[in-house]
């Protein structure tokens, strides 16, 4: 096996992660609506998900915990993760927002931090960023 398979490997792997965590938050509140499986249906397609892997992290007796991590880097790199497959279109819609944010809590931030950190983000994301933070990050 080549070290490309080995990095598509890992990378499936946590995409799948990613996926199934928000299946999860999709589902927490009963069924999965409409409007949520349209959404999980361009998350899965986003992170080539197979539609075999689709139907196991589907099933109701499958519930994927989040395992946040314990470094707040790390937190911040699975965010990042999520917001680049959603920034992929170069626009987020409301149910990713809200999926997103019901993530941040899960990986372990407070409401309030969780809020901050989406809304700096989206900025970002979306090319929406002060002149000032663009200075900086180019001086980084």
């Amino acid at each position: 096996m080549s070290f490309v398979d080995l990095y598509s490997s890992g990378t499936h792997r946590r995409n799948l992660a990613h996926f199934a965590a928000i299946a999860t938050l999709a589902a927490v509140d009963g069924e999965v609506n409409p409007e949520e499986k349209e959404l999980l249906d361009r998350f899965a397609n986003k992170l080539d998900i197979t539609e075999e892997e689709y139907k196991e992290v589907m099933k109701s007796e499958n519930k994927y915990p989040i395992n946040p991590p314990t470094g707040s880097e790390d937190r911040l790199e699975r965010l990042y993760d999520l917001f680049r497959i959603i920034f992929a279109d170069h626009f987020i819609e409301d149910q990713e927002r809200i999926l997103i944010t019901k993530y941040a809590i899960g990986l372990g931030y407070k409401s309030e931090a969780a809020e901050v950190i989406i809304k700096k983000s989206i900025e970002i994301f979306s090319g929406r960023i002060a002149f000032e933070d663009y200075v900086y990050l180019l001086k980084k």
